[in-house]
């Protein structure tokens, strides 16, 4: 990293202008009212220090074990720029295609608050350090059933995303009548990520919210903790009538879990729209939400920028970052999500929703494509992943990488062996459930495991053309009565009839065997 005090020649606008070029989509009007959302998220980076201090940045702490002299703003202490917390705001910007801004600078954010201790924050306001870029997600399509499998993709533009340092907490439930101030989290390196305008309901919002949280964990530049605090989102809201100007919005702040942001922005949408209808103005302000009400109430009148009285940190002189750089880390970043998910589409032939989806954690993208090796047939594969697996994990409240869930190329075989026609989709699921159960972690030979598995439970496939007509020909003995309904032209009866000839197989008859016998017997 290199700093330079060499005039500044690169600007963004000061005050965000945010853009209002979206258009109307009337089916998501509410009681005649659109809704317009913009993002602020508090990502925590995934450096050991402090942003501008060597002090810890582990999270548990007993409180003000944490924090040196630096965070406690004693007289005399600078603030030293921590090349980590740069690194990862570069392989952000990155990461959805914004401008790595090659001079960027620090300012003071000027406002009292106990857990505060120099009375102001180190932030970036005229020039961050990653400039525009967008998220790109999937959204049910609008008036879509929840069981239909339309989808839209949909796009949030960013305005910027920019580094700052975090401010301490103050506690309030351990003390009566008073406050505690804990400065262990003062000097936390952030990114805040600030979007354009650009979201219309609360689904929307959190599509949003949860693209950019798999961004960030998966390029390893945060934890994701939500509960921790390490990613935050505020969420503006505002509503106006359509072709109106934007309208006065409420900032609703650090909403800490997808369910939550939903209840809470569908309630501001709510209050705002009676509000409004009852003929009271909108007063910009800072608001709360409350699960236990599923209410927000007012915190404090919103500021503006003015009130913050920013001005460019004398201390910190302007980063500057060299195309070397950008190119170093470029180099060195793992494969993107979206990357990956357009390699699935034009490697293995799979639909771009169905590679979307596999690409929601690197874990499960990487099960995928160590089970495809093995099957050698991406798209059954797919379907596996995101169906049995996915509900198996689902149930049982675990990770892909659980010691239950079973060895990707363990199940890679077992898709090989119904490709082949030796087990078939029932024994596939008999086969997934032994696995799950039998300990397989660190079996050197996973095809044999497999092959144990279907003699054990006596799962291959019955493919024997005699064998097949005689149990046929007793099962359509004994149910003569869906045998003339057929014949009458009922559909239906012939799926009875299949079922029946499966259940006389114990699941082990071939199916397209069984249908095209049952079809050519019934003529």
């Amino acid at each position: 990293m290199t700093t330079t005090a060499t005039p500044i020649e690169t600007t963004v606008e000061s005050a965000i202008d945010f853009k209002d070029d979206r258009p109307l989509d009337r089916t998501l009007l509410v009681h005649g009212y659109e809704v317009v959302i913009g993002f602020e998220t508090h990502s925590q980076l995934s450096t050991q220090s402090k942003i501008f201090s060597r002090a810890s940045t582990a999270f548990g702490a007993e409180p003000n074990t944490q924090a040196c002299a630096v965070d406690l703003a004693l007289p005399g202490t600078l603030p030293v720029m921590n090349k980590g917390a740069v690194e990862r705001a570069i392989q952000f910007g990155l990461a959805i295609g914004a401008r790595i801004a090659p001079r960027s600078i620090f300012a003071r954010k000027n406002y009292f608050y106990p857990d505060l201790p120099k009375g102001y924050q180190i932030s970036q306001f005229e020039i961050p350090v990653v400039q525009g870029g967008s998220v790109e997600f999937f959204l049910d399509a609008p008036g879509a059933s929840s069981a239909s499998s339309e989808r839209v993709k949909k796009s949030v533009r960013l305005v910027r995303a920019h580094l700052e340092e975090d401010a301490g907490k103050s506690l309030h439930e351990d003390f009566v009548g008073q406050s505690g101030i804990d400065l262990n989290r003062a000097g936390t390196p952030l990114l805040e990520i600030v979007t354009e305008p650009d979201m219309r309901s609360s689904a929307e919002a959190v599509a949003y919210a949860k693209e950019l949280h798999k961004i960030v964990t998966w390029i390893g530049i945060c934890d994701g903790n939500m509960q921790e605090g390490s990613f935050r989102c505020d969420a503006n809201v505002s509503v106006r009538k359509p072709g109106d100007k934007f309208g006065t919005r409420r900032e609703i702040k650090n909403l800490n879990s997808f369910k939550f942001m939903q209840q809470a922005i569908d309630y501001e949408v709510r209050w705002q729209i009676e509000q409004i209808e009852d003929g009271h103005p909108i007063e910009q302000a800072t608001v709360l939400f409350n699960p236990d009400t599923g209410e927000t109430r007012a915190m404090r009148t919103k500021e503006d920028a003015a009130d913050y009285r920013y001005f460019p940190d004398p201390d910190l002189p302007p980063l500057v970052i060299a195309d070397e750089w950008v190119a170093r880390v470029r180099a060195e970043m793992t494969e993107l999500p979206r990357v990956m998910a357009a390699r699935f589409v034009a490697d293995f032939g799979l639909s771009e929703y169905d590679a979307t989806q596999l690409t929601q954690s690197k874990k499960v993208a990487t099960y995928f494509e160590s089970a495809t090796q093995i099957s050698c047939e991406a798209k059954l594969t797919a379907n596996w992943v995101l169906g049995e697996v996915s509900a198996f994990i689902n149930k049982k409240g675990i990770d892909i990488d659980d010691v239950e869930v079973p060895d990707p190329v363990a199940l890679g075989y077992v898709i090989k062996k119904v490709v082949s026609g030796e087990i078939n989709g029932n024994g596939a699921k008999t086969a997934f459930q032994e696995m799950c159960t039998r300990t397989h972690k660190g079996i050197s030979d996973l095809a044999d495991f497999v092959d144990q598995i279907i003699k054990d439970r006596d799962l291959k496939q019955m493919s024997d053309t005699g064998e097949l007509e005689a149990i046929i020909d007793t099962v359509l003995a004994s149910n003569a009565k869906s045998v003339e309904e057929y014949k009458a032209g009922n559909a239906k009866a012939f799926n009875a009839l299949v079922g029946q000839a499966m259940k006389a197989t114990k699941g082990k008859g071939n199916p397209a065997q069984v249908n095209e016998l049952l079809k050519k017997k019934l003529g």
